[in-house]
């Protein structure tokens, strides 16, 4: 198996008042496609940091990181956006879905920037995949933080991403549908071959991926 993602010597620093903080320190690992990963370590360790540099939605001080051999740090604005709409697939805590679209049109965004055909039908099945084939319709505040969620994986899956980076997806739903999620998600990451990488505070969660490694710090330990 070839790698997907290869990050060295990353490092993140923030200027705040008139010191520097580094949140993140000299990160070193790799990934392989299709493989799972989870990101464990306490609150401010800096886990979503990492999670977001590796999705390029930031800029690391130092270091590197690639995806899929294209070094990241090399990338415009607009060569950043163009990877993560052809690799790249992130899916939020929050959900971040758009509130004034239906779950439907909410998962054809993506296949529209992309200016793909039968986007209507493509987005009804990738609906139908994830259990909401009666929700099409329904805006987000019709539905609950489960059914935002598995909108939020349609959308997120809808671009056939190489790597899927998910920030907590479990965080904001009870246990019951915490665990439907995550079947869904590796069920998706196993039929489609997207490399998953997760950010959890759930030690049952990361259990269930491939492999951990765990922030302290700004460290790996």
């Amino acid at each position: 198996m070839s790698t997907i993602l290869q990050v060295e010597s990353l490092t993140k620093t923030f200027q705040s008042g008139h010191r520097q903080i580094k949140v993140l320190d000299n990160i070193n690992f790799t990934i392989a496609e299709g493989q799972s990963m989870s990101i464990v370590g306490p609150s401010g360790s800096g886990k979503t940091t990492l999670l977001g540099l590796c999705a390029g939605l930031d800029r690391a001080t130092e270091g590197r990181i690639l995806i899929n051999q294209v070094l990241l740090n090399q990338l415009s604005e607009d060569e950043l956006a163009q990877l993560r709409n052809q690799q790249v697939g992130f899916i939020f805590q929050n959900f971040q879905l758009i509130p004034t679209l239906t779950a439907l049109e909410n998962v054809m965004v993506p296949l529209e920037l992309r200016g793909e055909k039968n986007i209507i039908s493509a987005s009804k099945e990738l609906l139908n995949r994830v259990g909401l084939s009666d929700r099409l319709d329904h805006y987000p505040s019709q539905l609950s933080g489960g059914e935002q969620q598995r909108v939020a994986i349609a959308r997120a899956f809808s671009n056939r991403p190489k790597i899927l980076f998910a920030d907590e997806p479990t965080g904001n739903l009870d246990e019951e549908t915490s665990h439907s999620i995550e079947s869904l998600l590796f069920e998706l990451n196993r039929e489609q071959g997207t490399t998953l990488v997760i950010v959890t505070h759930d030690p049952d969660l990361a259990q269930k991926t491939d492999s951990i490694i765990k922030l302290k710090g700004g460290k790996l330990i």
